[in-house]
């Protein structure tokens, strides 16, 4: 582009290659920055679980070995693992699953398993606090779903989704922000004023 005084400036815009691999990963991420501030703020302590994993085999330092630390050449998953997220937050235990779909009218229930579903329940049923972010990701909407309205959609319905009216009608939209991105913990604090 040519600007007054003859400067020419090259147009300096960059293609973004659109990749599907991590698709999953935007809710996550959202989730790991709110934590953070949670943590850094010390609101509350919130943390990823890491997936168990069995090692069988490892690469130790030697001359050839440029690289200088230990490195895993073989490991398996162990078992799977429960939930994505726990911790402590005014005294109570949380544990929740995150999930994302991109589906527009409802969230599929195969994409939670029957282990975290059950690991919910258990959580729930000793007074710790246990539930779903779903994020519909075309709608750019996301809910905190509990996990006793989940168990109770599960158990009552026949259905292999649940409809977007469900959430709407049980679940609690969760505001994005600037920080923290996502404030779950607001509609937790809504919970135990109720309690």
């Amino acid at each position: 582009m040519k600007y007054p005084g003859g400067k020419i400036i090259e147009n300096t815009a960059k293609i973004i290659n659109t990749s599907y691999k991590n698709r999953g990963s935007n809710l996550e991420n959202d989730i790991n920055i709110s934590n953070k501030y949670y943590i850094d703020h010390k609101i509350a302590f919130i943390y990823k679980k890491p997936t168990p994993i069995k090692i069988n085999k490892v690469d130790y330092p030697t001359k050839q070995n440029k690289i200088g630390k230990i490195v895993i050449t073989e490991a398996y998953f162990e078992s799977p693992s429960t939930t994505d997220y726990n911790g402590i937050y005014k005294g109570k235990y949380i544990d929740f699953e995150a999930k994302e779909t991109n589906n527009k009218t409802s969230f599929p229930l195969e994409n939670i398993h029957k282990h975290q579903v059950d690991h919910l329940k258990n959580i729930t049923s000793c007074g710790g606090i246990g539930f779903v972010i779903v994020r519909f990701h075309q709608l750019r909407i996301t809910y905190l779903l509990l996990a006793e309205d989940l168990l109770s959609f599960i158990e009552s319905e026949k259905r292999s989704s649940i409809p977007l009216t469900y959430f709407e009608k049980k679940a609690y939209s969760i505001e994005e922000k600037y920080l923290p991105r996502l404030d779950y913990l607001k509609i937790i604090d809504q919970l135990l004023e109720v309690a």
